[in-house]
């Protein structure tokens, strides 16, 4: 099969899995080209397939030999049909990981449901005992209540007053006007309740009734605050209120692994090309801009430069580095004032014809596709490709 990107607004609806491992492989590679990671061991990566939480498996896995269990929603192949991009990341990482002996096991479910809480309480049981690492990656628009069997859909908007303000087509590279109206009530309630804190701490209880939480356990969410320029969509808009219920959850689970001295912690992590960033208006824009000037500050990071960060000169030190609200933040390189002051200063700048020069608008698209597999230099996309991949670690 030839596999060809085939895009639908702002996702990519074909992967390949073949660039998809390439992916997975430059990540290893990073991890491997720098100095060991200590202190996790047993680790449970909930989101496990893209972006920060693909990036935490392979941080644990490759940069300190931890065995790890992936939770995932992801869509397997079919005849004709390619998977998931998070399905062929998830076959490439263990894959690798268990050709260097390292154990890797993954489920794929709807991770909000108690079924998938269940299974993998009896998978850690069955298999490791304790975990003393938890990640919370979870980036779904969507979410059924367990108990109450409702959907409840996420949104992305203005809190107030509609909001009017530049955004960038990334596959035209127009610099057009948008406007957002604003969010009701409903749709705010909603968006805590799919994006908000909720999940986590029903994970974090769950796990901890069971008797499966090592001795001192840390769990870590990733969260994002972005400056001024994108408040009014981002962090006050309805997604911000779901990250203010994120956030306050952090000090709920500190409370609740008291008995196991263990903690909670948000991570506010730097503005990313990601499937759910690149549905956001004005985020696409800001990035491009964002990307241009970090690069040539020399600050620039993907998703696996943050978690390796994150775990070295954060989360395994003895006394972890905070903000006055109890959030570590990786985020620190892209809300330096010299960084912020530029991109502030390109943004008036900003159009259809100077944003090739001024942002980094081929940086943006080739994030974008890489994140599907596409673009690699490695990877001839013109030859047959086997689509038809399997999970080694894969529970039934």
């Amino acid at each position: 099969m030839i596999i060809a990107p085939k895009t639908r607004g702002f996702i990519c609806i074909t992967a390949h899995p073949d660039g998809c491992a390439q992916n997975v492989k430059n990540q290893i590679d990073y991890i491997k080209s720098q100095p060991p990671l200590q202190g996790q061991k047993n680790v449970l990566v909930i989101g496990a397939s893209t972006g920060f939480g693909l990036a935490s498996r392979i941080a644990s896995a490759f940069g300190a030999n931890a065995a790890t269990i992936g939770v995932y929603f992801e869509k397997p192949p079919a005849l004709g049909r390619t998977a998931s991009a998070g399905w062929y990341n998830t076959a490439a990482f263990e894959k690798r990981a268990h050709q260097e002996g390292l154990y890797a096991k993954s489920i794929n479910g709807d991770a909000f449901s108690h079924e998938i809480k269940a299974k993998t309480i009896d998978l850690i049981k069955t298999d490791l005992g304790k975990i003393d690492l938890i990640i919370y990656s979870l980036a779904s628009p969507v979410r059924t209540d367990p108990d109450s069997g409702e959907r409840f859909k996420s949104t992305l908007k203005p809190i107030g007053d509609a909001y009017t303000n530049k955004t960038v087509d990334f596959h035209t590279g127009e610099v057009k006007s948008v406007t957002i109206e604003p969010a009701t009530e409903e749709d705010i309630t909603n968006t805590v309740k799919v994006m908000g804190g909720e999940d986590w701490y029903l994970w974090m209880n769950a796990l901890l009734e069971a008797d499966v939480l090592a001795s001192n356990a840390k769990t870590v969410a990733y969260s994002y605050i972005g400056p001024k320029l994108t408040e009014p969509v981002y962090r006050k808009g309805t997604i911000g209120r779901a990250k203010d219920d994120l956030e306050a959850t952090a000090f709920r689970i500190n409370d609740l692994l008291q008995r196991i001295e263990g903690k909670g912690y948000v991570s506010v992590n730097k503005a990313l090309v990601t499937q759910s960033s690149s549905a956001i208006p004005v985020i696409p824009l800001y990035i491009a801009l964002l990307f241009k000037t970090m690069k040539e500050q020399e600050l620039h990071e993907g998703c696996i430069e943050q978690i390796y960060r994150l775990y070295k000169d954060r989360l395994y030190l003895k006394e972890v580095p905070t903000d006055d609200q109890g959030r570590i933040r990786i985020d620190d390189w892209e809300m330096k004032n010299e960084v912020q002051q530029k991109v502030a200063q390109l943004w008036e700048k900003a159009t259809t014809e100077n944003l090739s020069e001024i942002g980094d608008l081929a940086g943006y698209s080739t994030d974008f596709f890489n994140l599907f597999g596409f673009n690699f230099d490695e990877i001839d996309y013109k030859a047959d490709t086997n689509e038809m991949t399997d999970i080694p670690g894969l529970v039934d």
